[in-house]
């Protein structure tokens, strides 16, 4: 871990998270009837927007200090990738990933195959894609609870702005509590 750099790790996630993008894409001209579809997933309700995605963060914000101090911080550990990441970042990066990564994650996960296969699918590719937490057995249940909460939360939205602002804000904050914590 050593040998790699934050700024190695943030070019990885780049094109991770452009991979998706396209995934999503391809997957949306396949999936979907037509543009008309597509577009309903997104409603520009400011309040909405506002109120459920901050009440959804403080929400899974408190579940992961929930587990931080239930179970310590080893049990959270991912290996020290994110660590890497958000320490060795500026803020101004960290927010441009926060912003890429909530937009491309809910696309996917939520707009494209939630949409398309439900909740419990979405979810399980979700948490298959997290694969190396499969050794930190209380890493994997907060990645995929958080996961179908925020599935949960479109379901009863139906509006993917909603997730990817409350996706957005849950990331910003730990990466940034990463980041001051160095």
């Amino acid at each position: 871990m050593d040998q790699i750099k934050g700024t190695d790790i943030a070019w990885s996630v780049l094109f991770t998270q452009l991979f998706f993008l396209i995934i999503s894409f391809i997957l949306s001209i396949i999936l979907f009837p037509s543009l008309s579809h597509w577009r309903a997933l997104f409603q520009w309700n400011f309040q909405e927007i506002l109120m459920i995605g901050l009440i959804v963060t403080a929400g899974v914000i408190f579940f992961n200090f929930m587990l931080l101090l239930i179970f310590g911080s080893q049990s959270l550990d991912d290996g020290g990738l994110n660590k890497k990441l958000f320490t060795e970042i500026n803020i101004p990066t960290i927010i441009s990933l926060c912003m890429l990564i909530s937009f491309t994650e809910e696309l996917l996960f939520r707009g494209v195959l939630q949409t398309n296969f439900g909740l419990w699918f979405a979810s399980i590719v979700f948490a298959l894609l997290h694969i190396r937490y499969l050794s930190k057995p209380i890493l994997l249940l907060g990645v995929v609870s958080i996961s179908f909460f925020l599935g949960y939360v479109f379901m009863v939205t139906e509006n993917l702005w909603v997730t990817i602002f409350a996706h957005f804000c849950i990331d910003l904050i730990l990466g940034v509590w990463i980041h001051i914590r160095k």
